[in-house]
């Protein structure tokens, strides 16, 4: 099947107005190449046949379907390894001495995909025991794909995701086998990390700000105008001394929310304590 210019637009179109992602014309490839097997498995002929369908139908899962086809899922455990060691030796030991009164952290793993990120905190943590024992660590994942958060929330991963970027210490230390399905994390892992289905521009997670904000990999998906909407929401999650940590080659691109740490590289610090408005 082709994809006329007229089906292109419009599923871009769609997927932008549900997810504000940009799927801008040098990734129109994608809508072939992902849609194909989605149109194929519901006996839909054609392309068009597709972007008339998510025009017209009341089919709310049709919509969801053809958006978690087109996201960007790409993700693994400690991907990117000198950020968790910077993380384990610079901050994390910051935000430790900040809080040692509360004894208590809430680190949220914005654009999480599977939950590979948050995990890889949560085992971060873990085995760096002596220093968080007594503390109360809440990690909290979320992404807009409902299929994404459905295996964050149930922790199985394939033989492939746990190859990449996970070490066989870690992975019999913290994950069961499953027999001819993978490994699942273990329930005293699981228990310090939470999962939900979010839009980075809507309100942010209910429970309070945030001492740790991961948004990696996220920003280039928007526009500039969704990402200055993205940056507000952000500044509105963290804490007035918490710390925000981009991807590599992202910045704030001139929000006036966020200054860039002196000593840090991707991390970013509140310019200003603001208000929290949080969902219910």
């Amino acid at each position: 099947m082709e994809v006329s210019p007229r089906a292109a637009m419009t599923i871009a179109r769609l997927f932008e107005q549900a997810t504000g992602q940009t799927l801008s014309q040098d990734r129109f490839w994608r809508i072939g190449t992902t849609l194909m097997p989605f149109c194929r498995a519901r006996g839909i002929e054609s392309f068009d046949q597709l972007a008339l369908a998510l025009e017209r139908s009341a089919d709310r899962e049709l919509s969801l379907d053809m958006i978690d086809a087109l996201l960007n899922n790409e993700t693994s455990f400690f991907r990117d390894a000198g950020v968790f060691t910077q993380l384990g030796e610079a901050l994390l030991p910051r935000l430790a001495a900040a809080r040692r009164r509360e004894r208590r952290l809430r680190i949220w793993s914005a654009a999480c995909s599977t939950g590979q990120e948050a995990y890889s905190l949560a085992m971060l943590f873990a085995e760096q025991g002596d220093r968080w024992a007594g503390w109360r660590i809440d990690i909290v994942g979320s992404d807009i794909s409902r299929s994404a958060v459905e295996q964050a929330r149930g922790g199985l991963y394939t033989q492939f995701e746990v190859q990449r970027g996970l070490p066989i210490r870690q992975l019999i230390a913290w994950f069961d086998p499953v027999l001819d399905q993978g490994w699942r994390v273990k329930p005293q892992l699981a228990a310090h990390v939470s999962f939900q289905r979010h839009n980075l521009l809507g309100p942010p997670p209910a429970g309070g700000r945030f001492d740790l904000i991961l948004c990696r990999n996220a920003l280039l998906y928007f526009s500039p105008e969704r990402r200055h909407q993205m940056l507000e929401g952000l500044a509105l999650a963290i804490a007035p001394d918490g710390g925000l940590l981009l991807g590599a080659g992202e910045t704030v691109q001139g929000s006036a929310r966020f200054v860039a740490d002196p000593e840090l590289p991707m991390v970013y610090r509140p310019a200003a304590a603001r208000t929290v408005p949080h969902a219910a």
